[in-house]
């Protein structure tokens, strides 16, 4: 799972597998969801993120981290 925030769009998508999308599907105003071919999640795509989420810390709880990355 990679979170990815675009400052210049205030959009933080939050992908769950590399493949590509071939179907969005609006979920709620300003959140969407990506599907790959087989009906599987890809990722969410939230629209003016800092409006809606706290984005100064990231907490997880109990994840079995292989590896992790701060970039």
């Amino acid at each position: 799972m990679k979170l990815h925030y675009y400052p210049e769009t205030d959009s933080l998508y939050i992908e769950f597998s590399e493949g590509p999308g071939v179907e969005t599907r609006e979920v709620s105003e300003g959140v969407n969801v990506d599907i790959d071919a087989h009906g599987n999640l890809v990722g969410f795509d939230i629209d003016r993120a800092a409006n809606h989420l706290d984005l100064s810390a990231l907490e997880t709880t109990a994840l079995p981290l292989r590896s992790y990355r701060i970039g």
